[in-house]
């Protein structure tokens, strides 16, 4: 899978992902930080899942309805433990990754919403 990993989600996850065999780009590496709403349209447009702990994006995908490619939001913990969840969801919600879904990580929770990408 291609995901964009915001500078708050770590490198350490983008690491990680990368080792697991997935296309991982770190948005640091796209210079200064553009903002959410151009970070997101970066994801979209290169078809990529935008993985973050920052909750500004669901209210732009949902409020603002801006293009998106899928979203996972991991609660701040610290990096192994973000790993660990995500290993989950790639075991668990990868058929719902890949089909644009906007996925939310909260305590044990795991919410998913199937808000269709803008064209």
């Amino acid at each position: 899978m291609r995901f964009l990993v915001d500078r708050c989600a770590g490198k350490r996850l983008a690491d990680w992902l990368r080792q697991q065999g997935h296309d991982a780009l770190e948005s640091a590496a796209l210079g200064p930080d553009p903002g959410d709403l151009a970070l997101l349209e970066i994801a979209a447009s290169d078809k990529r899942i935008l993985v973050t702990i920052d909750t500004d994006f669901g209210e732009l995908i949902f409020r603002e309805k801006a293009s998106h490619a899928g979203m996972v939001r991991l609660p701040d913990l610290p990096a192994e433990e973000r790993i660990l969840i995500f290993e989950t969801l790639l075991k668990e919600h990868s058929n719902e990754m890949e089909t644009g879904a906007v996925i939310t990580v909260r305590g044990n929770r795991v919410r998913i919403s199937h808000h269709p990408p803008k064209d």
